[in-house]
């Protein structure tokens, strides 16, 4: 495999050298003056949004296919571009690996992708963190205004590290410069900044965002707003770089806008609008992913990121395996190997759901079969003969193995679906003037298939307070497991007369939106007994090893 120089990437997207701002070889940051300049030499091209059945440890392949469509298409000729998020260093080292694709479906440098890659996470990291030392600092100078108790604003660490969920900071009291007051760590991942970072649409946008996060409240119950800390201006500095998308290729040299990564089951799982309309002002295909399955990722990239930037995707594509239909089904993980068409019927029902789901959108819908070798033609023949009864468009992809080639049937499919998707409207789950609670059960009973929700006492108290505080028309951003499409992780198909629990609320004011927790779901994961870092290493040429 011989990447083509970066640069020559960029000059194939007609983007102009001095636009270009190289990371070495293989990697580099675009300026937002590309945007523009692309915006008036050409029309945009057509949004396709990528997403999945329920993820199980058997893996769906959802970054795998968007790559290998993408490339599929290009061997058609189509001028195709991916824009897709970055992986977060905790789940590279705990139980996921890297996230970059796979086999002849990977984006490259792919080591790099996964761990540093130009410094984005690190700079939200950092960018976060000086907000909640300005306000520790403003309280240990006695800052009146700020009740020290009731504080929002946590830290962030981009690693997978549970013994940050509650802590204590600034014991020692004032003889060591510390006010005690209990907080904790989210992953960077679920950073608000992540978010707003994801959902700016210039620096100026970003700048009235990171102004409007609500810090905490003063001693009457006041909302206090971050513009109050005046840190704002320090905050942008440390993202300046960070805003401008990434620009790397595929193993076939398909151009790709990698950037932001929030997750779907803690945060709007998308990455963000400005890589998405780099894709778009760049190429006439445009493929995205939002994170986990449908549920999660997809219903916020609609409800989210598309109403707020005025996205409009012109068919979507839903992953599955065999392999994933068939623990859906009740097999055991090391029994997938083994053939089992009536294990995919009764896992059927999981695609169902999602099925189901993305009707509700008004877009035309495309189940990619992910293939792998031990597939057998009888188990996808199911898969297959399920879609058409349903009046859905459905292809086998051997793209892990062939890549591109692999995904020509898919990519057919998906511009055959766009070419109807592209005169339908997009149609919204829920108006925004509806109450928090009604579109929390929205999301829960059409999305989800739940029979009803309850609120906990301090998630209503909270959802009444974020309406009489003028937060009441945003959208909602569900924190869920990505496990099952209820809020029991371990109810696995499609489970039946649930409901689902809201235990808490938190505000987002400057991503815009409110976020309702639901189940055991928490913001900082952890390792497993096991994490894939035990695994990885390098050589002495500097060479990562076991990082795929």
């Amino acid at each position: 495999m011989t990447l083509k120089p970066i640069i020559e990437i960029a000059r194939s997207l007609k983007i102009a050298e001095e636009h270009v701002e190289l990371f070495g070889r293989d990697k580099a940051k675009i300026r937002l003056e590309a945007l523009a300049a692309a915006r008036k030499s050409r029309s945009s091209g057509k949004l396709i949004l990528v997403s999945a059945v329920t993820p199980t440890p058997a893996g769906e392949g959802k970054t795998t296919t968007s790559i290998g469509l993408a490339q599929g298409l290009r061997q058609l000729g189509e001028n195709a571009v991916l824009a897709l998020r970055q992986p977060s260093m905790g789940p590279v080292f705990g139980r996921k690996g890297g996230a970059t694709g796979g086999g002849n479906c990977r984006l490259e440098p792919s080591d790099v992708i996964n761990l540093h890659f130009t410094g984005d996470f690190h700079a939200i990291t950092a960018a976060h963190n000086l907000l909640a030392a300005a306000i520790d600092n403003r309280i240990h100078f006695g800052d009146s205004k700020i009740d020290p108790l009731r504080v929002l604003w946590k830290r962030v660490l981009d690693m997978n590290d549970r013994s940050l969920r509650s802590l204590v900071t600034g014991l020692g009291g004032r003889a060591v410069g510390g006010t005690p007051r209990q907080s904790s760590f989210d992953i960077t991942a679920a950073s608000e900044i992540m978010a707003i970072l994801c959902l700016a649409e210039s620096r100026a946008d970003l700048r009235s965002r990171i102004d409007k996060i609500l810090i905490g409240y003063d001693r009457t119950g006041l909302p206090i707003l971050a513009k109050e800390i005046g840190v704002t201006g320090a905050m942008l500095a440390i993202l300046n770089e960070a805003i401008m998308p990434n620009l790397v290729q595929s193993r076939e040299g398909t151009p790709a806008f990698v950037h932001g990564g929030p997750f779907a089951n803690i945060a709007h799982g998308c990455n963000s609008v400005l890589a998405t309309r780099m894709a778009l002002a760049h190429g006439d295909w445009a493929i995205t992913e939002a994170g986990f399955a449908f549920d999660l990722g997809a219903e916020k990239f609609l409800n989210i990121k598309a109403r707020c930037a005025k996205l409009d995707p012109a068919a979507f594509v839903i992953v599955a395996t065999v392999r994933a239909l068939k623990m859906h089904g009740g097999v055991a993980l090391s029994d997938l190997t083994k053939p089992d068409a009536r294990a995919v019927t009764l896992g059927l029902e999981n695609l169902a759901a999602h099925l189901a789901a993305a009707k509700t959108f008004n877009k035309p819908v495309v189940v990619a079969i992910n293939q792998r070798g031990e597939d057998t033609e009888e188990e996808l023949a199911v898969i297959h003969q399920y879609c058409a009864s349903e009046g859905v468009a459905c292809s086998t992809a051997n793209i892990f193995a062939l890549g591109g080639e692999g995904a020509l049937d898919l990519a057919k499919k998906v511009m055959a679906a766009a070419a109807v998707g592209a005169k339908v409207e997009l149609k919204q789950l829920y108006p925004l003037d509806i109450p928090l609670a009604q579109k929390i059960e929205s999301i829960a009973r059409t999305i989800y298939g739940a029979s009803h929700v309850t609120f906990t006492n301090e998630a209503e108290n909270k959802l009444k307070r974020a309406e009489k505080d003028g937060f009441g028309g945003l959208p909602i951003c569900m924190a869920k497991t990505p496990n099952s499409l209820s809020d029991n992780p371990k109810a696995l198909g499609r489970p039946k007369n649930f409901g689902i629990t809201v235990r808490d609320i938190e505000i987002a004011a400057g991503a815009g939106f409110v976020v309702a927790l639901t189940g055991d779901i928490i913001r900082m994961p952890g390792l497993p007994e096991r994490p894939a870092a035990e695994k990885i290493d390098v050589d002495e040429a500097g060479n990562i090893l076991n990082l795929m």
